[in-house]
Formats: structure tokens, C-alpha cells, sequence
């Protein structure tokens, strides 16, 4: 039997999001000593996943407008948001608990950027957050004053301009430095990215602006991971990966939805699900036929799939009102996760004290 988590609002008992896992999901998690979290920009929500005391699925979710970008490491937490990037730490100190979680994650500094359509996060070497900044089409990191400071952008681009051109979404680090970016297409003209949805996608090299993949359908979440550049070609519904060095995309997976969001665990990639919208943007890609052919429907939800072989031991269905997600990160060595919000007074009401200091400190 899976694990099924429901939501209810505060004034309908109808739940409003339905969270099943396969049955063996849980045991997987507690093997892997990891949690997750994964982010809906539709809602506006970040989800937190672990196990309550009892081994069963436990999910926690808290508002923030437009969540789209993640990145964890366990104590840390970065997100992006609709004009912010927020930075959240852990309060909590090695074995204690809060309400039986033994992570809390409180917003401690958000910086305002103005709505840059943030996409994917990272941390670089030296610690500091870089962003993909797509309304832009660049590669960027905060700024004391600005409200970005850009860092690179393909050389296709002929200006630094908030029109969208081709939809650089995707980043990946090496050796703790920007290496690779996939982009929708190589257009310079607003919103040009639309049109070259089918076979228009490119995986680009940093900083050399060099095509390592092309003729990609709507590529998402590079990754590297093994020796491997791993990532989506979301518009085909495949998870699959490129040599560095250049070459083909190889198709590991088919996976049934719009793919988005990518993280690592052991022999495991952790993939996004969403249930794309019928419209200009995702409508009559090859996914649609796809999914057809094999007697299937898109879902929204997260796929746990083995890299040695392709399979897919493991899911997590989400229903009702989120359709669609856009980023996952691992939490390692994390049981319960559970983070603080703006909706209610518990930030508030919340309050850590650090070691003191000797007030002769020099």
C-alpha cells in the first residue's frame, strides 16, 4: 500500500493537494538517510518531504510566491522567488528536534531583485549564490546595491536586455565554477525562444559560449554528476545525459510529463514532474504523442530513477491543485524537515540564541 498525504484548507475539508508515494518510497528515503524538497511555482509553494516517527511520509509545505530555483546541502537552503532570492538556514543543533523535525529552516536574509525570472540556483566554490536570471538571459550573482551584477551570457545574445530572447534556464557547475547552461533556443529577438520549441534547444559551454548539444526539445536542469552532464530534453519527455565534451543527447528515461528539477542521490536521480498546460508554450510537442503511444497521461510528481539501468524504482504522485513543479534538491542526513513562513506568527514567535560572546572579543 503507498503512502497518501492530503491537504485541506482551512475552510473546505476537500484537500486542496494529495501527496502518494510508492510503497517502498519511505524505505528508500530512510536507506538513503535523505529528505527532499521540491518547489511549484503554479501555487506558490516549497515542499519539504521525510518520514514522520512511525516511517510513514512526512510533508510539509509553506507560501512563497512564485518558488521556482532550489538549492540544499542540509543546513542551507536557497530560493527564488517572484522578486526575491531567500536565503534559509537550519536553527537547529545536532540532535535536538522541533515538532519532531530535526530541520528548521527559517528565512534569515531575502534579497530583493525585482522579478528577473529566476530559474536555477547554485552556490559557486567561494560561497557565493549564481543564479540563472532568464527575463535576461544571463548568468548572475547578487548585488550590494544593483539588483543584479551579471556574470556571463551566450554570445548569441547581442545586448543584456529583459526580453527573454532564448530562454536560458538551466545551470550546472564544475569544480565549483559555472560550466554549462541549457537554453531553448539560440534566438536574439524577444521572445524568440517560442519558436524553436521542438528542436531548437542547446546545452552551452561556460565560458566559452561553445554548442556542446543542440537540436534538443526544450532542455532543462544540466547536472553534472559521475563523469556525466545529466539533464532533460523536457519537450521529448527523456532524461538522459551528454558527454562534456560534446556530442548527442542519450536518452536514458522516458518519463511521463514535462520534466523539470534534477538532483543526486548514490546510484539515483531524483526528476520533477509536471503536467504541462495546454497552450502556445507547451502545447503539440513531442511529449503529447509520447505519452499517447504508450497509453499514458502526463502527472505531476517526483521520479526516483536508477542510473545503472534506467528504471524507475521509486515515485511520489501530486494531485489536485499542483500541476506543475520546477526544482528538487536532496536534503542529506535529514529525517523531518519542516521550515517557517510568512502566513502565520510563528516566525515570530521563533527565536534562537547564539553562543555569547566575551564582550572583550577583539
Amino acid at each position: 500500500m503507498s503512502d497518501a498525504t492530503s491537504f485541506a484548507s482551512h475552510t473546505s475539508p476537500t484537500p486542496w493537494v494529495e501527496v502518494t508515494g510508492s510503497p517502498r518510497f519511505p524505505n528508500w528515503l530512510a536507506e538513503q538517510y535523505v529528505s527532499l524538497a521540491f518547489t511549484t511555482y503554479q501555487t506558490g509553494k516549497l515542499f519539504l518531504l521525510g518520514l514522520n516517527p512511525e516511517g510513514r511520509l512526512a510533508v510539509f509545505e509553506r507560501t512563497f510566491n512564485r518558488a521556482m530555483g532550489l538549492w540544499a546541502d542540509g543546513h542551507t537552503l536557497w530560493l527564488s522567488t517572484l522578486y526575491q532570492l531567500w536565503r534559509f538556514e537550519n536553527l537547529l543543533r545536532p540532535g535536538e528536534l522541533y515538532q519532531d523535525h530535526d530541520r528548521l529552516y527559517v528565512p534569515k536574509i531575502g534579497n530583493t531583485t525585482g522579478d528577473l525570472d529566476v530559474h536555477d540556483v547554485a552556490i559557486d566554490g567561494t560561497g557565493r549564490v549564481v543564479f540563472v536570471a532568464t527575463g535576461f538571459g544571463c548568468i548572475a550573482t547578487l548585488s550590494e546595491r544593483s539588483s543584479f551584477t551579471p556574470l556571463w551570457r551566450p554570445p548569441f545574445l547581442s545586448k543584456l536586455t529583459a526580453e527573454d530572447r532564448c530562454h536560458l534556464n538551466g545551470l550546472a557547475l564544475a569544480d565549483g565554477r559555472p560550466r554549462y547552461a541549457t537554453a531553448v533556443s539560440t534566438s536574439d529577438v524577444v521572445d524568440g525562444w517560442r519558436d524553436r520549441r521542438h528542436d531548437g534547444g542547446v546545452v552551452l559551454e561556460i565560458p566559452t559560449g561553445r554548442v556542446i548539444a543542440s537540436g534538443l526539445s526544450m532542455p532543462h536542469s544540466p547536472r553534472l554528476y559521475k563523469g556525466r552532464l545529466w539533464l532533460h530534453d523536457s519537450g521529448t519527455g527523456h532524461f538522459g545525459s551528454v558527454d562534456p565534451h560534446g556530442g548527442r543527447f542519450e536518452p536514458l528515461t522516458f518519463c511521463p510529463g514535462y520534466l523539470r528539477g534534477l538532483a543526486f542521490v548514490g546510484d539515483y536521480a531524483v526528476v520533477g514532474l509536471s503536467q504541462p498546460r495546454h497552450d502556445k508554450t507547451f502545447g503539440g510537442l513531442a511529449l503529447d504523442a509520447e505519452l499517447a503511444k504508450r497509453g499514458t497521461e502526463a502527472r505531476c510528481g517526483l521520479l526516483i530513477i536508477d542510473l545503472r539501468t534506467g528504471d524507475i524504482p521509486h515515485w511520489l504522485r501530486v494531485e489536485g491543485m499542483v500541476r506543475e513543479l520546477y526544482d528538487v534538491a536532496v536534503l542529506p542526513n535529514v529525517v523531518r524537515p519542516m521550515a517557517l513562513g510568512f502566513k502565520t506568527d510563528e516566525i515570530q514567535r521563533t527565536i534562537a540564541i547564539g553562543e555569547p560572546e566575551s564582550p572583550d572579543k577583539k
